[in-house]
């Protein structure tokens, strides 16, 4: 509904990719909508992922507005050199001349047939933001706060996002998410949980679980790790519980440690700490 929106109130703006056109996408988030705008709008690509980025790029260079999708987020290894090279570093290298604010839209969770590169992508990637929304409401936002901005931009959907049940926002295409904002989940004054996506469900059940037992969790949702905390919201819970936890589903030294440097050496939250901050990852 709020692409619905999107492409209503943006004529310049379009969605391509594997299966976003006549099914809808493999989750249904298109549902419906080549029949509405047309298949030059909501467009099927083959399974080439390069191709997609790039077209992606020469349409974001020519004024329009597109979403490039490829379908999970391990796919995006075979694009991820024309995303480092030339989309990352466009604006700096033609000292803010030309810019390309292609939106790429991408699936999470799990291994194999959608795996976390994050790390990977984190360190190959900056000058593009890299935004982790934990449900539709948020991701939704996401879109609706880029299209107001000339900006690329990687959004990472994830997979159990699709299966929670949300209140329907009354302002369709209008509300945003901020970018660079994290937001505490759950209020505790124990220890501080830090993540993003899909394990914020685990964690928040992992919390009821011990309170049960008097362990009083916060829980914190980064939300945007490129670019990260840029009210150094987080080190301001540590400095309560003095205990810090980076949970994800990246591989161990991958986006969890991206997460503890900027936490602990650029947020200087060492300072507060109790115990050795860990990272529980994969």
């Amino acid at each position: 509904d709020n692409f619905d929106a999107i492409f209503t109130k943006y004529p310049e703006s379009l969605i391509f990719g594997e299966d976003s056109g006549h099914i809808g996408d493999v989750n249904q988030g298109l549902e419906g909508l080549q029949e509405k705008f047309g298949e030059l709008r909501v467009a099927d690509a083959g399974i080439r992922e390069a191709t997609i980025l790039g077209q992606g790029i020469g349409m974001a260079m020519r004024g329009l507005r597109p979403i490039a999708e490829i379908q999970y987020l391990d796919y995006l290894l075979y694009a991820i050199q024309i995303m480092s090279d030339d989309l990352a570093t466009l604006q700096y290298r033609t000292k803010g001349r030309q810019k390309a604010p292609v939106i790429v839209r991408h699936r999470l969770e799990g291994i194999w047939h959608s795996g976390s590169p994050m790390g990977m992508i984190l360190n190959a990637i900056r000058g593009i933001h890299v935004l982790v929304p934990r449900n539709m409401t948020k991701a939704a936002g996401f879109y609706n706060t880029l299209l107001q901005t000339d900006e690329p931009a990687l959004v990472v959907e994830c997979l159990n996002g699709y299966r929670l049940k949300e209140k329907m926002p009354l302002n369709l295409g209008e509300f945003t998410t901020p970018i660079g904002v994290v937001e505490t989940i759950r209020e505790g004054n124990d220890i501080t949980i830090v993540s993003y996506g899909s394990t914020l469900r685990v964690i928040e059940q992992a919390a009821k679980e011990l309170s049960e037992v008097g362990i009083d969790v916060e829980i914190i949702d980064v939300q945007s790790l490129l670019p990260f905390d840029i009210n150094k919201d987080i080190v301001k819970s540590i400095a309560k519980t003095n205990r810090l936890l980076v949970v994800d589903e990246d591989v161990p030294g991958g986006a969890s440690a991206y997460i503890l440097q900027e936490i602990v050496e650029n947020q200087n939250a060492y300072q507060y700490l109790d115990s050795k901050p860990q990272t529980l990852a994969s």
